[in-house]
């Protein structure tokens, strides 16, 4: 069993040698005619600067990340008028006093989701 198997590895390795030897010299016989392409026609996709791309997508990132606080904004504008629901159902008589401190309330978190905003704005158009 072990002189069979010694004959075929032998036998397989020399087969393979031949092949190899074979193919390379298919190779070098059609290598001259073969065309290298020049260094002008390997670069012929147009790339920009790193430097410039890298500020460009840190403009989107930071406006994104500014724009996270409108979501904020309006998420406290939910919880404003949600409590004013709540307050009106346990004292009514405190209807005016109730929403006059809900329409506070409203423009302070509007103020900041605009703030926010503006500011997306700014991070990405002004720089």
């Amino acid at each position: 069993m072990a002189s069979l198997t010694r004959f075929s590895l032998s036998s397989s390795s020399a087969l393979w040698r031949l092949l190899i030897n074979r193919n390379a010299g298919l190779v070098q016989q059609h290598l001259p005619s073969m065309t290298i392409p020049s260094v002008a026609q390997q670069r012929s996709i147009a790339t920009s600067p790193i430097r410039r791309d890298i500020d460009s997508a840190a403009k989107y990132i930071g406006a994104g990340a500014a724009t996270v606080g409108v979501a904020g904004a309006g998420a406290g504008i939910g919880t404003v008028f949600g409590s004013l629901v709540v307050a009106y159902a346990r004292n009514p008589s405190l209807k005016q006093q109730l929403f006059s401190y809900a329409i506070l309330g409203f423009a302070l978190s509007e103020a900041m989701g605009l703030f926010c905003l503006m500011m997306a704005f700014m991070l990405l158009f002004a720089f």
